[in-house]
């Protein structure tokens, strides 16, 4: 597991384990979004096991799913809704941290500024510069 922080507040990660969890509420983090939808995944590392294993650790659990390509207002919302609802930081996943980074964007659009928006994950390898229009369009 490889936990790539954006903010104090949120951070992204390829997809995790139910292993890691001890050790991302012993890192701090509080609420894990999941989104990585099943349909890409084997059966030990889909929804379900990932969320008996994060409520078993004590962390607040939110699936969103982003399939890949098909980003939604819908996606968009909850995500910014889990990360308002957080009581500490977040850590959200998918196959690479890519998808997280996007939603997290999008998210915040309009709340910080856009090279940050784009910056801040470009510091983990994640190219965000083709959201520049959508996220000053939001703005």
């Amino acid at each position: 597991m490889e936990i790539r922080a954006l903010t104090d507040t949120y951070a992204v990660s390829p997809q995790i384990e139910s292993g890691d969890l001890a050790a991302i509420r012993a890192a701090g983090y509080t609420t894990v979004i999941d989104n990585r939808p099943d349909g890409e995944i084997p059966v030990e590392l889909q929804t379900d096991t990932i969320r008996e294993a994060a409520q078993a650790a004590g962390l607040t659990f939110v699936a969103n799913p982003v399939i890949g390509g098909q980003l939604t207002q819908d996606n968009v919302d909850a995500q910014r809704a889990a990360i308002e609802a957080a009581e500490g930081p977040v850590l959200a996943y998918c196959a690479s941290g890519n998808r997280s980074s996007v939603v997290w964007a999008l998210a915040h659009a309009g709340q910080l500024p856009v090279d940050d928006l784009i910056g801040l994950p470009a510091r983990h390898g994640y190219q965000l510069e083709h959201l520049r229009p959508t996220l000053e369009r939001l703005a």
